[in-house]
């Protein structure tokens, strides 16, 4: 690389940085980076108390406890859909991105001369399955770990890490209420559906002028929860949805849910599933002779979306939670390294599970093989507020999500194409008397 452009990257870098800054835990303006225009009941009452600005403290035992000795490696947790989930795809991604964070480090010496080792655990998808699999990390005598995809297994999995005192951050769950559990253990590096929706509304009603909206969505917590802030922005911003159509995990045929969207009209369809579904949606769609632009969920972000989509998918949009496409050194050496080892192109969850770990390591560096100590320096401003991954910017807010600025994603020419989620502008959202805050 020439050093004028060495230069001029780092200049951006820089300046991106100190751009975010704005959005950081320091000085947090609303819970989520929610529009003043948008926040539930403020026109009419200001809440005695705002939760999720200051951030939940752990208070307890456990920074007194020595390092072990003759330790003969330092072990990480891992829990994702494995097998037997139908992510299982995504899974076997975030848990390469993992192991290749682990390879790296144990390039440069590991932990003072010590390997690290991925401990990885399949997530089965049964209620309580994965909480019984963190309780076999802390058998193992895992010092912090990462996971899981599912929302519902997601939840019950950190109701164990509180218990057992386990610092785990999550690179693929982008549930808004996942960290709104106040557990102290519990960190995201992924943004989450909250910004999604938030960039979707913007795009859709503000910007493309649509005031008719059907929703097509997964019949699962992702899809409810996922949808959940589209719905209620989009109310309070005096559009509600006219219609959601709803799909099981297994269905391939979206017939009666189409025709229904079809006989009223709507001005654009929000599909919100996994890719193959969404794709395969998208195709039905226009084989009805449906014109409506359509907009999706970051899962669409995906070669399955494309494959089952084909020509169809062409000016779908959705959003993405970062820029694969970055022109960042430290990205382009993560997706090279990636594709040498694995023969494929990392996804989101393998970016982000790679950059969950590296930070796990680089506090363990910091403060030694202490969970309580790893989660106090993972939790710390001063070392990884505006931390710099491959994925970018980690801008914690009070409860530890990641509020970097999202990407929105469409097709052009068979491949997405991603830009900036515009910042959006409150003056855009004028308040209606009519509206319902809820």
């Amino acid at each position: 690389m020439k050093p004028v452009k060495k230069i001029l990257i780092s200049l951006i870098l820089v300046l991106e940085f100190l751009a975010y800054q704005s959005y950081g835990q320091q000085q947090p303006k609303n819970y989520g980076n929610i529009p003043d225009e948008l926040v539930a009941y403020d026109k009419f009452q200001k809440a005695y108390k705002y939760h999720f600005l200051t951030p939940t403290w752990f208070y307890g035992a456990g920074r007194e406890i020595p390092e072990p000795t003759g330790l003969k490696e330092v072990r990480l947790g891992f829990l994702g859909p494995l097998e037997g989930s139908i992510i299982m795809p995504l899974g076997v991604q975030m848990m390469h991105g993992a192991m290749l964070a682990v390879e790296d480090a144990n390039k440069k010496g590991g932990y003072k001369g010590i390997p690290f080792r991925l401990m990885i655990h399949n997530d089965f998808g049964l209620w309580g399955a994965a909480a019984n699999e963190v309780v076999k990390m802390d058998d193992e005598g895992v010092w912090a770990w990462v996971g899981t995809i599912d929302d519902i297994n997601s939840h019950v999995a950190i109701r164990a890490t509180l218990k057992l005192e386990i610092p785990v951050i999550n690179p693929s769950d982008p549930d808004p209420t996942y960290t709104e559990t106040n557990i102290p253990w519990v960190l995201r590096v992924i943004p989450d559906d909250r910004q999604s929706s938030y960039a979707l509304v913007d795009q859709m009603f503000v910007k493309e002028g649509y005031k008719r909206v059907a929703v097509m969505r997964a019949n699962n917590r992702y899809g409810r929860v996922g949808t959940m802030h589209f719905n209620r922005t989009s109310t309070r911003i005096g559009y509600p949805i006219i219609i959601e159509e709803r799909f099981n995990d297994l269905d391939t045929v979206y017939t009666p849910q189409l025709e229904r969207i079809k006989k009223i009209n709507p001005d654009a369809i929000l599909i919100w599933g996994n890719a193959d579904q969404s794709g395969r949606i998208v195709k039905q769609i226009r084989e009805l002779g449906m014109k409506q632009p359509i907009f999706g969920s970051d899962r669409m972000v995906n070669p399955d979306f494309l494959k089952y989509a084909g020509q169809n998918a062409e000016g779908v949009i959705t959003t993405c939670q970062y820029n694969p496409e970055a022109d960042d050194p430290k990205l382009k050496k993560f997706q090279t390294d990636f594709y040498n080892k694995y023969g494929e192109k990392p996804n989101v969850f393998a970016a982000h599970a790679y950059d969950a770990i590296t930070m796990i390591i680089e506090a363990i560096h910091k403060v030694g093989l202490n969970r309580a100590l790893i989660r106090d320096v993972l939790t710390d401003l001063k070392t990884f507020q505006g931390y710099r991954g491959v994925t970018g910017v980690v801008i914690f807010d009070g409860a530890f999500n990641n509020l970097r600025p999202i990407y929105m994603a469409k097709v052009n020419n068979g491949k997405f194409e991603f830009s900036p989620a515009p910042p959006i502008k409150e003056e855009n959202y004028i308040y209606k008397k009519t509206n319902i805050g809820y």
